[in-house]
């Protein structure tokens, strides 16, 4: 199973291409942001991610119930947090 994730924004490590290190519940990961860059994103900002990438912009509320509701999949949160932790974008 393929679930987006929030994740919030904790810093922009390449700007030319639009690359930014996100925290998923705990884990850092670079993450390639260009398809939400045209929404104005910063740091602290919430994305959903997928595969690497910041699908959209999200508030904070939809972030924390979102997180919540995969938590409550358990496995499935789980696998797709593995994925996350192996993934590398540099």
């Amino acid at each position: 199973m393929c679930l987006g994730i929030p994740g919030q924004i904790v810093e922009f490590v390449d700007e030319v291409n639009d690359i930014a290190k996100v925290e998923v519940s705990g884990v850092r990961r670079n993450i390639s942001v260009a398809l939400v860059r045209p929404d104005g994103i910063h740091t602290g900002d919430w994305v959903l991610v997928h595969v690497g990438f910041a699908m959209s912009k999200i508030d904070e509320d939809e972030a924390q119930e979102t997180l919540e509701l995969l938590r409550s999949l358990g496995d499935a949160y789980e696998e797709e947090l593995e994925m996350l932790y192996q993934s590398e974008i540099e």
